[in-house]
Formats: structure tokens, sequence, C-alpha cells
């Protein structure tokens, strides 16, 4: 099969005909159709996130067919491959439903290869059926951008007023599950960036401005989605007392030090690590319900590094999908 292939830190993916996976025990065997791109990805081939095996097959918002029938599954059935690969199901997190903490986690295109490839093997019990409505490309991005923007939401479900510090993929998506929940949305980007700040306005938000400036009034949440550490701070200031920031991200660079009375207060800071299946099935249910629309820009196979490329420079305001 043919697949994208990260052979060298900090090099570009190599198009290669590799050996294709051959499923193990509950193990399902996936034709990719489509492959989001995440910012993670980035991370990986970056050097940010050390890959712990090279070479490796980057990609883990992943949605095809299964290939052969399946005691779960259908010959034909769409189905996405996040993120979280496979949990242990015996550790002190795993028995509190918490496998998103598990010590001996699994996860697609990092510790496992992924999507970026035309065929995928994948853990029965960590797969997702497409809803109906979704077609493969307009789906992939559901299954990271909107599985952990959901769980980072759910993490200030109750405020009323929220600011999405960066407004990329995931800020796309969830500021249209905010909506849905009447809650009020404050988009943050870089300094300068008015055609950002425009995007957001016109896709709902209350108020749009520079990531240095403060909101028109308090918050009582804030999501950071940018990988920017100076942007805790910045956040805890434009809390109310008893608000909350989130940290969307599995990399940021460093926090500074701030003065405690921004912190005081009963403000709290946290971090969102992965996602639970809890968390995909409930998203995955509600999507379309709202319905959720993604905006995509499109990149064949051997394209991924320009793709990639697009995402790091600030390129494109959609997200990326690779198609198989």
């Amino acid at each position: 099969m043919r697949a994208m292939v990260l052979e060298k830190m900090g090099s570009p993916l190599v198009l290669k005909e590799v050996p294709s996976p051959i499923p193990k025990q509950n193990e399902v065997e996936i034709e990719v159709l489509a492959c989001a791109v995440c910012r993670t990805d980035l991370h990986i081939v970056d050097g940010e996130l050390p890959a712990p095996q090279l070479p490796l097959i980057l990609g883990h918002q992943i949605v095809g067919r299964v290939k052969s029938p399946h005691s779960k599954f259908q010959q034909g059935d769409l189905v996405g491959v996040p993120w979280l690969g496979k949990s242990c199901g015996h550790c002190y997190y795993c028995t509190q439903k918490q496998e998103n903490l598990c010590d001996t986690p699994t996860f697609t295109g990092y510790t496992v290869n992924g999507g970026f490839a035309e065929v995928v093997v994948a853990h029965e019990d960590y797969i997702f059926p497409i809803p109906k409505g979704y077609d493969p490309i307009q789906a992939a991005p559901l299954l990271c951008a909107g599985m952990i923007g959901y769980r980072s939401l759910q993490k200030v479900r109750d405020a009323k007023t929220i600011g999405f510090y960066g407004f990329g993929s995931a800020a796309h998506l969830l500021i249209q599950v905010a909506k849905h929940r009447n809650q009020k949305i404050y988009a943050f980007t870089k300094e300068g960036d008015t055609k950002g700040q425009k995007e957001a306005m016109q896709r709902g938000a209350t108020w749009a401005g520079s990531s240095t400036e403060m909101p028109p009034e308090p918050l009582d949440g804030a999501i950071i989605f940018a990988p920017v550490g100076s942007l805790i701070p910045q956040a805890l200031r434009a809390l109310r007392k008893g608000g909350k920031v989130v940290c969307a991200g599995i990399h940021m660079s460093d926090i500074p030090s701030f003065p405690y009375d921004i912190l005081w207060g009963e403000r709290s800071i946290e971090s969102v690590a992965n996602l639970t299946r809890k968390d995909g099935e409930e998203f995955l249910t509600l999507a379309p319900k709202i319905p959720i629309v993604t905006e995509v820009t499109t990149y064949p196979l051997e394209k991924a590094n320009e793709a990639l490329d697009d995402l790091r420079e600030g390129r494109i305001s959609e997200t990326a999908v690779i198609t198989i």
C-alpha cells in the first residue's frame, strides 16, 4: 500500500510502498478514505513530541470503510478512528472509566501507525460509526478537533461567556456547539490577525480581538487551543472569580510565571488529555443534531507535506484533510 512515512524528525514525510498492516485479534482492517491533519501531527514532525519509534505513519482523524466482515461491523461500514487507539483496561484510570489517562495507552498515528496511508488497522472497541449525513471528508475533523474539543468544552459546560484563544479547526467546530447551547463566545487571535477576527465574527462570535486585549465583559471560562503558554496568564486576567482556563492541546510552550492575584478568587487551570469513548459517543450523537458543519481543504495523499506546511504557516483556516 502507499503511505506517507516519517523517517526522520524534522524532515518531510516520504511517499513509500509499504506492506499493508495485518489485523490482529480484536482489530479491524479499514480502507482509509480521508484523514484530517491535526496540529499534533506537526508537533510530532517538528520534534516537539518525539515519536516513540520511527519510521511512523502519522494521522489520527481517520474515516474509512471496513474491508472485511467483523463481529462488530459489516463489510463496507463507514467508521472513524480517533487519537486514542486503545487503553489497557485494568490500570487505576481505566477501572474509573478514565481511559484517557491510561498508564499504557496506544495512540493512533503516534505509538502505532495511522491514517496517512491506504489501509489502517484499529482496535474494535475504539472505533466509532460515522453518523448518517456525513461523507468521509466532512466527517474526518470530527475525530479529534471535534471530540477532544468537545471534551474541553464540557469542562466549562455551565459557562455563559467563554473565551476561545486560537480560532482554528477545533474552535470552528466548537463554536457551533456553544451557539447551540446559547453560550457567548469571545474569540482571541494573534495580534494583527484581522482576517481571523472577522471570520470568528462571521461564525457567530459575540466579540473578536487580539489575544493581548481584554474582552468587553469578564469570562466564565476560557479554552486555550493555541499551543502558547503565555496565553494562560492572559486568559486568567480575563476570567471572573471562580472561572476556569482549559488547556486543550497535547503540547504547549512553557508557561511564564504570573502573579498569584490573577489566580486567586478560586480561578483554576485544567488540562485536557486525550478523550474517552464516552466523549466520542456523545459528540457524534450531538453532531448531526445541531448539525455541525465542517469546512475543509483537501490534499491528495502525496501532498501531505504541503498540508502540514500550510497548517504550520497558517495559510488555511479550514481543516486540512488528506484524501486517499
